[in-house]
């Protein structure tokens, strides 16, 4: 069970995005924003090997690097469930959540459950200037629940 991201970006809708971030629209910018919003919740090597296709000549460390700036920049946005390696995707600035299937490990939105987003009603705030939240759920995706039993 995947989910598309609502960020449909072009590459010169993401060339625009690097500019009104103040950061300069470079090959391999536009080419990671492309593969994150290609690939939703994907990881860095799914993200090095599709910017790789279109860019055959650039470093795993580049990728790293583009993707630090662009998580650091919100352009796209970083999600690492306990135990798992990073993730990535488009979605941003809605303050969604995730459902994690702990059996094949694959990676959904799920909206907020109540309330507008983002979902900020914390029973005791303590004195804090709430802006995010993040809650994942887990469970077993419906391909894992069907699954023969081995």
């Amino acid at each position: 069970m995947l989910c598309l991201s609502l960020n449909m970006a072009t590459a010169p809708e993401n060339a625009e995005r690097l500019r009104s971030a103040s950061l300069r629209v470079t090959r391999p910018r536009v080419a990671v924003m492309d593969a994150v919003h290609d690939h939703p919740h994907a990881d860095t090597d799914t993200i090095f090997g599709a910017v790789r296709a279109v860019l055959p000549h650039v470093s795993r460390q580049a990728v790293y690097d583009v993707l630090d700036a662009l998580t650091s920049a919100r352009l796209v946005r970083r999600i690492q469930p306990a135990g798992h390696v990073a993730l990535y995707e488009s979605r941003i600035g809605d303050n969604h959540h995730h459902v994690v299937c702990r059996t094949c490990g694959v990676v959904a939105d799920a909206d907020c459950a109540v309330g507008d987003a983002p979902c900020l009603t914390a029973s005791d705030s303590h004195g804090f200037l709430l802006d995010e939240a993040e809650v994942i759920y887990w469970g077993l995706c419906p391909e894992c629940v069907s699954a023969p039993q081995v």
